[in-house]
């Protein structure tokens, strides 16, 4: 699995605009797909939320790539 790690700029950033900044997704619309079709998981748990607030600590799953926030 390929990893990553993401810089927060903030307090939290919404999972589908993640996915995109992170290159996963093509666009935000995309990503919001992802999430909905059940590929995207939050610390090992699929998340059905696409704009679930993610904070520093998390790491997101999708595709065979892996996002630690940091």
């Amino acid at each position: 699995m390929e990893a990553t790690t993401f810089e927060l700029r903030g307090e939290f950033i919404e999972l589908c605009n993640l996915l995109k900044l992170a290159g996963i997704a093509n666009s935000g619309g995309q990503g919001k797909l992802m999430v909905s079709d059940g590929i995207v998981s939050v610390d090992g748990v699929i998340e059905s939320r696409r704009t679930a607030k993610i904070r520093a600590g998390q790491t997101v799953e999708c595709l065979g790539q892996s996002i630690k926030v940091v």
